[in-house]
């Protein structure tokens, strides 16, 4: 071989070297800070407190709260809302879970036509409703325990 064709193959191997590593940092990156994330549209700093937002009066049979029935936060209680519950080991999650099995944005809860939709956001280990994993956005009954990693969480009245 020439040496010309020994350098273009050693600059290759070089570059796709160096994509290997930048590719490696930004998904360390992303588990350690989680992705970054455009504000609401519509949404704005004004420097104010926000108002409280009235909380509806929940139906009959709807669930309340979030209760987590297994692993280290057991006893846990989160008021349902409107608003989207967050699982995961990043700091600005709801539910914020130190578990080795749960990835820093691992699953949400939100409402949806009168019922809650468990997701999975992409974890490595998977999020389970009862025995299933779940694949795609799926709806919650009430008692029926989702599994992150090694905490058990159910939607009870």
């Amino acid at each position: 071989m020439s040496e010309l064709t020994l350098l273009l193959i050693r600059l290759a191997f070089l570059a796709v070297l160096w994509f290997f590593v930048i590719a490696a940092v930004g998904v360390i990156r992303t588990d350690l800070f989680g992705s970054r994330t455009a504000p609401a549209a519509g949404a704005r700093k004004t420097g104010k407190p926000a108002k409280p937002v009235a909380k509806p009066k929940s139906k009959k049979g709807e669930p309340r709260q979030l209760i987590v029935t297994g692993g280290p936060l057991q006893g846990t209680t989160i008021n349902l809302t409107e608003q989207p519950i967050t699982i995961g080991r990043a700091n600005d999650a709801t539910l914020v879970v130190t578990d080795d099995y749960a990835s820093s944005r691992h699953a949400r809860l939100f409402p949806q036509d009168g019922q809650w939709i468990v997701e999975d956001l992409g974890s490595t280990n998977g999020t389970y409703l009862d025995r299933s994993k779940v694949t795609r956005p799926t709806p919650v009954p009430l008692g029926v325990p989702i599994r992150v990693g090694k905490t058990v969480i159910e939607l009870r009245k």
